[in-house]
């Protein structure tokens, strides 16, 4: 049953061209076959199609001019097709979306992504908004959001599939890494750091490989959108903060997957890891589908008080997996609250219903995502 996206790529294409990246499995193909059953389609993973457009790039031209919109889907697996994309577009008027797992490749080929004549939009794993009431916190948590997993009848195998063909042979074979084994090595080191301060000596001493191979591989991630990097809010008025971003894989499934992880059980470490990391999904996923501009980071001392996100300088937002949080809880969110002037502060945990505390919001999670997503937060 296909699920209903919240980014509304129709509406952006009646504007502009648009790239549209997201990782495997993600969704990207459903959503340009149910929102726009009209466009003309070009699949670059089919042999005949990639053959064609390879011998006669003008191909495009001579059976796309009745203005319907034009996909071409896996843009990345022939780059120097955008020189005929960028001239459709100023002679033609075109309009294109070009979809691609990541925009690595482009760059890498001296590609500028048409010098500002399309927009770029990201598209993530499943929202609990978009799955509604077929949403449920410890299935996501287990094993994570991506559309391909999430209804499988067997996600434990699934994922295993995922992380083996999408997340290594992909990566390797886009040329991003040549070193399998060094590549699958930092995966899994890289995934039990998820959610902490990136480390880069300890995560190569691990994986046994260089720091300077530990720095590309992290940026091969962040390019093909496998995992974010949230800096810190350095802006407060008197404690000094540490300089270490913090990174995240993009699905918590995959996450576990990666650490040798299935089930999680509520109380433990791992359970509150992974609903911080959920949190984070949500809230950048609401981000990059209605807030382009909004700047994500995390706050932490140097004496060790930490929140967990801070949105645009304004928002504060803690993640605790209680049913029952007490002042002790809202001790970071009483800290930052010293630090600047926010717009709100929010304490993200299992409780029943809503409550203020000293002007701290506490939120079940369910209302949290409804304010998110309702654009009440930011």
């Amino acid at each position: 049953m296909y699920v209903a996206r919240k980014l509304d790529i129709a509406s952006v294409l009646q504007k502009k061209s648009c790239f549209l990246f997201g990782p495997r499995q993600c969704g990207k193909t459903s959503l340009v076959r149910e929102t726009l059953p009209d466009a003309h389609v070009f699949d670059l993973l089919s042999g005949d199609t990639f053959t064609r457009l390879a011998r006669n790039s003008n191909y495009i031209e001579e059976t796309c001019g009745d203005g319907r919109p034009v996909v071409i889907d896996e843009i990345q697996k022939m780059p120097s097709l955008l020189d005929e994309v960028h001239r459709l577009i100023e002679e033609k008027g075109i309009r294109f979306l070009l979809t691609g797992s990541s925009a690595r490749k482009l760059r890498k080929g001296g590609v500028n992504l048409l010098g500002g004549r399309a927009r770029i939009r990201n598209l993530h794993p499943f929202s609990a908004s978009e799955l509604g009431t077929r949403f449920n916190l410890d299935k996501a948590l287990s094993h994570g959001l991506v559309p391909g997993i999430w209804g499988s009848d067997d996600p434990d195998e699934d994922l295993a599939g995922y992380v083996s063909l999408y997340l290594e042979q992909e990566i390797m074979q886009e040329g991003a890494t040549r070193n399998l084994p060094a590549f699958s090595r930092f995966l899994e080191v890289a995934a039990l750091s998820s959610g902490e301060q990136i480390n880069y000596q300890a995560i190569a001493s691990d994986a046994q490989i260089a720091r300077s191979t530990v720095q590309e591989y992290f940026k091969i991630l962040k390019d093909t959108l496998l995992a974010r990097e949230v800096p810190v809010w350095q802006k407060g008025r008197s404690r000094k903060t540490v300089e270490t971003a913090k990174f995240y894989l993009f699905d918590t499934g995959v996450a576990h997957r990666l650490q040798g992880r299935r089930e999680l059980v509520p109380g433990t470490a791992e359970y509150g890891h992974a609903f911080e990391s959920w949190i984070l999904h949500e809230i950048s996923s609401y981000a990059d589908t209605f807030r382009r501009d909004a700047e994500i980071a995390y706050w932490r001392t140097r004496t060790n008080l930490e929140v967990d996100f801070v949105v645009n300088g304004e928002v504060a937002i803690e993640t605790k997996t209680t049913r029952n949080a007490t002042k002790d809880d809202l001790r970071e969110l009483r800290a930052i609250g010293e630090e600047g002037q926010f717009r709100h502060r929010i304490l993200v945990c299992r409780e029943p219903r809503p409550r203020d505390v000293e002007g701290i919001v506490i939120l079940p999670w369910q209302e949290f995502i409804a304010r998110l997503w309702s654009g009440e937060l930011f």
